[in-house]
């Protein structure tokens, strides 16, 4: 029986991991490739890249202009020195998983659901991932005593659904993935959250999709920001998911620079809706540490998303939502903006407005 990811590669935040399960070194841009573009960036590489690692695939960069600082793509994945300055809205624990954590890998909020971390690795590091504070001396993957802990206490919970997330588990080799949602089998709906398909489409194969289908009902929730994330490669990625009958959903976060534009929203719903991928959410930024340059406030982000709803159909509308801090869950922005005059908590929850 598999219990649990097998013991991690070295990591640095400097060259890629070479991860022989899921890809190989020559799949992931190297640090001297992006600052021979970006020269701006290296003085402070090691410092940024200490606070969170910089991981580019090939497949990803590909598809960015390396050389332009507000290219929508590069601003996402590249290493950027306001990273390491504070804000005053930044919270450690920016959706409340430390609060709602029963035991080491497992978050659960809701009594229906139960959240899995299978791993804190990732093919592409995200520079405003909400889960990017991380100590040095924290385990990337969980021991085999704390996986076992974990699938029992998913498998007990009484869940209906159980969300595999990270970190990606599409890192994982298809023998771990698929034997964790073999020991999870008693559960009605299984999910896996990934960005896979999107930043690192080689990984969604035949095989793999096989595999999925066979253990419906399996839902696959994927994230892009942009149109010019959905490359060829992707599309087919994509369309390998849906035709082999696993169900593909997307979530979105509103970044500054990178999609903070109403044309730019409508063309992503669209050309999701038009892959036969549903747009499920769309995310008020996390207010990590470290992200407050990509952060759009909630004011400004309702406005974007009204004028979205005027512009797009109801199939390629998603929710507007925020994560809040008290580990309460996704609420409709519209809802607290709404009713927050007053309550200062609220408020604090959307940032600035």
């Amino acid at each position: 029986m598999y219990h649990g990811p097998p013991g991690p590669p070295p990591h640095d935040s400097n060259e890629p991991v070479d991860d022989p399960r899921t890809e190989q070194r020559s799949r992931m841009v190297r640090r001297p490739e992006i600052t021979r573009q970006r020269p701006d960036l290296a003085p402070s590489w090691d410092e940024v890249g200490a606070s969170f690692p910089v991981r580019i695939t090939r497949s990803f960069w590909r598809r960015l202009d390396p050389a332009d600082p507000d290219d929508p793509l590069a601003l996402q994945v590249m290493p950027d020195p306001r990273e390491l300055e504070t804000d005053p809205g930044d919270v450690p624990d920016p959706v409340g998983d430390a609060a709602t954590s029963p035991l080491p890998w497992v978050v659960h909020k809701h009594p229906d659901r139960v959240l899995l971390l299978v791993t804190k690795r990732c093919h592409l590091y995200c520079r405003y991932c909400f889960r990017r504070n991380h100590a040095p001396s924290e385990a990337m993957d969980p021991t085999p005593g704390e996986w076992a802990a974990a699938l029992r206490y998913a498998a007990a919970s009484g869940a209906s659904e159980i969300i595999l997330s990270g970190g990606d588990p599409l890192i994982l080799p298809d023998r771990a993935l698929l034997a964790t949602l073999d020991a999870l089998e008693g559960v009605p709906v299984r999910r896996i959250h990934t960005r896979a398909p999107i930043t690192f489409p080689e990984r969604v194969t035949e095989a793999l999709v096989s595999e999925l289908a066979a253990r419906r009902p399996v839902w696959v929730v994927v994230h892009c920001n942009h149109p010019r994330e959905l490359s060829d490669e992707v599309d087919e990625a994509l369309a390998r998911l849906i035709d082999g009958g696993v169900p593909v959903l997307n979530q979105a976060v509103l970044l500054r620079g990178v999609n903070d534009d109403v044309e730019v929203l409508a063309a992503l719903s669209e050309a999701l809706v038009r892959r036969r991928v549903f747009p499920y959410y769309l995310h008020l930024t996390d207010r990590a540490e470290g992200n407050a340059h990509l952060r759009i406030g909630a004011e400004r982000g309702l406005a974007l998303y009204r004028a979205l709803r005027g512009r797009v159909s109801g199939i390629a509308l998603p929710r507007f939502v925020v994560d809040r801090p008290d580990g309460s869950g996704k609420v409709d922005v519209e809802t607290l903006v709404g009713s927050s005059v007053g309550e200062p908590g609220i408020q604090a929850d959307m940032g600035e407005v």
